[in-house]
């Protein structure tokens, strides 16, 4: 008799407590993703790995391909599911700068601080020499840069080539402020604001092209064939930055026998050496560069894996960021902190052990430096668009993309109607404490700052998360100075929880995120026409371009 009335209160027990488990409420998962998040966070570990291990990672790198396969081997240990590298093409082969060395010889002695410009070869072995300074005409007509070149024929021969007069960078008096104000961050995301949405992403001035003027890529692409035909020994460019930032991209052609070896040295140290030479003394260096060509490199790869959803698994809410670098440091807030964070909140979910109705995809991009081109080939393979769309393309959500650096998320911008944001809002509104102040409705379907506009372009809910610009514009973004110890961590936790509960908000809901009706979609923006040819006339349809 007893065990029977021992069995019944154990059942009793169990019913009771079934109903209070079911009915866990939004304030409660909350709860456990800010404990997790603070706690039990494995955000800088992960940063560890994936900048100090790997780093740097460009694309069609071997150091890549290894943080790639890193990645996936730690979310399936976490328990994510279909963990997996996905191929695409990226038709270039891999390359990497294996050792630098470059020294003043005369009429000095000393050490310069330079970057090697990637997809350019090495110098197969030390190469002592004179330097010889060009000075470029600014914005010439294809004439006047035709003879200006006949000039320099005969004069580069065996030379090392200072390619452009020194910049001056003047001294910054009044730097940038490091994190918004919160007023400025809540008219950012304000959707009743007119001005909403403006700034955001990083990047250079745009050059304005004046008919009949060369731009500075079109004299840097006739430049590159002319040292090497003239028999000049190596490319030295002006960083042109201050405190000796160095940004070092690429040879735009990949083909490393139409450019010499380039470096980009610092502003400081061209700058004492253009001024040496305007005197009249010769100045004579010594560089040293060790570069390595992978074949196998034109295959790249997207990491990804997933938690499988419930009854409503066949959609799925993405997260991502890219996980290539340029190679100048360890791409830590460009963009191994935006990895780490989305792996990050998907390790929330799954560790406090909710079950999402829908799938929860973790993405880790390669080819952002290069155009999104990872990004752009998942999205064309597994989604295509609003305009030739696939099966999957009506089972996707959202995208979540973070790419600004180590600053907290302050808010997001989800391509779609007033009403998708609206959702996003609310799920957002918990952590307001934590600095993210809203979210706003864009229609942009232009290619450009980071991996969530591959599915806007395609008509798709990319969401760009805004955040604090701490030294992003200032100072790592592609710099030198992209490592480790400019993450903040406080920050990226703070990121990382707020992200996983917007996503476990939108892998819950009983409808998807609201998109823009058949009617209400906006065209894709023009494509770039030939010169002097008319643009096609396009829908007077507003596009409302960010």
């Amino acid at each position: 008799m007893r065990s029977t009335l021992i069995v019944l209160t154990l059942c009793v027990t169990l019913l009771a407590a079934a109903p209070l488990a079911a009915q866990e409420t939004a304030a409660d998962i909350n709860a456990r993703i800010r404990k997790e998040g603070t706690e039990n966070s494995q955000i800088m570990k992960t940063m560890h790995v994936l900048t100090d291990i790997y780093g740097p990672r460009l694309t069609g790198s071997p150091n890549h391909k290894a943080a790639a396969e890193w990645a996936v081997k730690q979310m399936t240990a976490w328990g994510f599911d279909n963990g997996h590298l996905e191929p695409w093409d990226f038709g270039h082969p891999g390359w990497l700068n294996e050792r630098f060395s470059g020294f003043v010889i005369s009429p000095v002695k000393d050490t310069l601080s330079c970057e090697v410009v990637a997809w350019t070869p090495g110098t197969r072995g030390p190469v002592i020499a004179p330097v010889y300074q060009m000075i470029l005409p600014e914005k010439p007509t294809q004439e006047e840069f035709t003879a200006y070149l006949a000039t320099q024929k005969g004069k580069l021969k065996g030379k090392i080539v200072f390619a452009g007069k020194h910049q001056a960078v003047p001294v910054t008096l009044t730097p940038p402020s490091r994190r918004q104000e919160d007023k400025d961050a809540r008219d950012r995301y304000d959707p009743n604001n007119p001005n909403a949405g403006q700034g955001g992403r990083p990047g250079g001035p745009r050059e304005e092209e004046e008919p009949g003027k060369l731009t500075a890529r079109q004299i840097n692409e006739q430049l590159d064939p002319f040292l090497v035909a003239s028999g000049a020994l190596i490319r030295v460019n002006d960083a042109g930055r201050e405190h000796r930032q160095v940004r070092a991209f690429n040879n735009r052609t990949f083909d490393e026998s139409k450019a010499l070896p380039t470096v980009v040295m610092s502003n400081e140290d061209y700058g004492r050496i253009s001024r040496i030479l305007a005197d009249g003394t010769p100045v004579q260096l010594e560089f040293n560069i060790v570069n390595r060509r992978y074949p196998e490199g034109k295959t790249s790869y997207n990491a990804i894996a997933e938690i499988s959803g419930s009854d409503k698994k066949d959609e799925v809410v993405m997260v991502g960021g890219h996980l290539d670098s340029w190679h100048a440091a360890t791409g830590a807030t460009d963009n191994a902190i935006g990895c780490a964070t989305m792996m990050e909140a998907a390790r929330i979910l799954k560790a406090i052990g909710v079950k999402p109705r829908r799938t929860i995809r973790v993405a880790l991009w390669s080819g952002e430096e290069q155009g999104l081109l990872g990004s752009l080939a998942y999205v064309k393979e597994h989604f295509g668009s609003f305009e030739e769309p696939k099966p999957e393309f009506n089972k996707l959500v959202a995208y979540f993309n973070i790419d600004s650096g180590t600053g907290r998320a302050r808010g997001a911008r989800v391509f779609g109607p007033p009403e998708a944001a609206t959702v996003l809002r609310e799920a957002l509104a918990p952590f307001a404490d934590l600095g993210v102040v809203g979210a706003i409705a864009t229609k942009g379907r232009a290619l450009g700052g980071s991996d969530n506009t591959s599915f806007s372009q395609a008509g798709l809910a990319g969401i760009g998360m805004g955040q604090d610009p701490i030294e992003y514009n200032s100072a790592t973004w592609h710099t030198n100075l992209d490592t480790y110890e400019r993450i903040i961590e406080d920050d990226v936790k703070k990121s990382a929880v707020a992200i996983a509960a917007a996503v476990y908000a939108l892998a819950m809901r009983e409808e998807m995120l609201p998109r823009f009706t058949k009617e209400g979609m906006p065209p894709l923006p023009p494509k770039p026409v030939p010169a002097g040819q008319p643009p096609t006339p396009q829908p007077s349809r507003t596009s409302g371009q960010d």
